[in-house]
């Protein structure tokens, strides 16, 4: 691949597939534009210089996706269908991609397409939108651009997950770390997110002597941030919003926290916006850690999971609230035996990320120059985060997701044969996980449960005509 680096040269790629006027884009050419344009422009979407021939780059990708049937769109009626009974038995995975970014989108839509599947996510969390370097609106372009590149039509789900309350800004001053939020939550969806997951779990007092106490802060503040979102969707979309009660890696959810939560959420988002609707679905804890827990020798240690627990908290969800169930967070690091147990317990959606991390960075095609420039860069660069005792494996592999963003252009310039490569493994991974999760198959009750309102797409850029 190659960006273009100037408006002209910008105009002129582009003029190999598609005219521009004052009404938008038109493609003459779709074939030439999935595979002659795309990569370029995808590029040039992420690491021009000039910030109009990015800005351009992007608004090209946005208007072309309609012309594709590509429909950035909210899974909210999904899964208010499989809370009415009217869908189900299968697991949604949603999939961070964090670098190899466009390369690793690919991927996992040729494997949905393959394998006729609908019901996929790609999200970032706020976390990791700092550490690789990926605003929502780059990320967009990226998926976007790789859901026309692989000819992908219909919804195509973007997430922002785990927009997480600083507990520790939030003690110190609770209104600018709410603003952070609200900013946060505006930017995504401005860049056709129509998925946001709010993770206010971190402010759950446990100290508390209630169960009803401990939830407070959650309750109000996710409801004050759905709130804010009902207020900024797009006419005709529905948001799909989701909350959680207990943050990964810690004490695992019990039913009765579910119930404390969601009925105090009910209760004050009703005070906020009478009549909005609420939470699709809502994060739970059982016993899993984002990324895993890595042993000294480097391997990530066995969790054991209680499906027990999560049958039980998706069961009430749907049951006695009518949401679409519980979610699983920071599996994909999980033995593959285990996958095909979480459609089989109702759970809703699966959050994964750092076993297409490993794949990437642990792959034989993966530059072993650059590999050690990375591990030398985290040594030099993050030794303060290493913890006493800890191996340089357990170190490198609990802070090596932090080199994605300082390393995004070296990455994404690895040769074209080591990425296809690098793409072939993945697409097999998200093969067997799309099986196992009982995805596949699942694009037609997408298209029928879930509408298309393609998205308003801004005046064509200056830079453009």
């Amino acid at each position: 691949m190659a960006s273009w680096t100037t408006t002209s040269e910008l105009r002129a790629g582009l003029r190999a597939a598609a005219t521009i006027g004052k009404n938008g884009i038109t493609i003459t050419d779709p074939k030439a534009f999935r595979e002659k344009v795309c990569d370029p422009l995808t590029e040039t979407a992420v690491f021009a210089e000039d910030a109009a021939v990015r800005g351009a780059a992007r608004w090209a990708i946005r208007a072309a996706a309609p012309k594709f049937g590509v429909v950035t769109s909210s899974i909210h009626a999904l899964y208010a269908g499989v809370g009415r009974g009217q869908a189900g038995g299968f697991t949604v995975p949603a999939v961070n991609v964090r670098g190899l970014s466009y390369d690793t989108a690919r991927a996992v839509v040729r494997a949905a397409k393959a394998l006729d599947s609908g019901a996929f996510i790609f999200e970032i969390a706020r976390s990791e939108i700092g550490y690789t370097h990926q605003r929502p609106g780059e990320y967009a372009s990226v998926v976007t651009a790789a859901a026309i590149r692989e000819g992908h039509e219909g919804p195509l789900f973007l997430q922002g997950d785990h927009f997480q309350a600083n507990a520790k800004k939030y003690a110190t001053d609770p209104a600018a770390e709410t603003q952070a939020l609200r900013d946060l939550i505006a930017e995504a969806l401005e860049a056709d997110f129509r998925n946001i997951d709010i993770d206010t779990s971190t402010l759950v007092d446990l100290s508390k002597a209630t169960l009803a106490e401990q939830q407070r802060v959650n309750c109000e503040l996710c409801a004050e941030l759905t709130a804010a979102i009902r207020e900024k969707q797009p006419k005709g979309v529905t948001v799909s919003v989701g909350g959680e009660i207990g943050e990964v890696g810690k004490k695992n959810s019990t039913v009765e926290e579910l119930r404390a939560f969601l009925d105090g959420y009910r209760k004050a988002l009703a005070a906020r916006a009478p009549g909005a609707p609420g939470i699709s679905k809502v994060s739970v804890q059982t016993g899993t850690s984002h990324g895993g827990i890595p042993l000294p020798d480097g391997t990530v240690a066995k969790v054991k999971l209680d499906f027990a627990a999560l049958e039980a908290l998706s069961k009430c969800a749907r049951s006695e609230y009518g949401l679409g169930g519980a979610v699983q967070h920071g599996a994909s690091t999980l033995p593959e035996e285990l996958f095909d147990k979480f459609p089989q317990t109702g759970t809703l959606e699966i959050h994964l990320a750092t076993e297409f991390q490993n794949i990437v960075l642990d792959h034989p095609s993966f530059p072993g120059d650059l590999r050690s420039e990375i591990f030398a860069y985290i040594r030099e660069q993050l030794g303060n985060e290493r913890s006493e005792g800890e191996t340089d494996e357990q170190f490198l592999y609990k802070t090596r997701k932090k080199a994605w963003g300082p390393f995004k252009r070296q990455v994404w310039g690895i040769a074209p044969d080591a990425r296809k490569a690098i793409g072939r493994t993945l697409e097999e991974k998200f093969t067997k996980l799309f099986r196992k999760l009982g995805a596949a198959g699942t694009r037609g009750v997408v298209r029928e449960l879930v509408p298309l309102v393609p998205p308003t797409v801004p005046p064509v850029p200056d830079a453009l005509l």
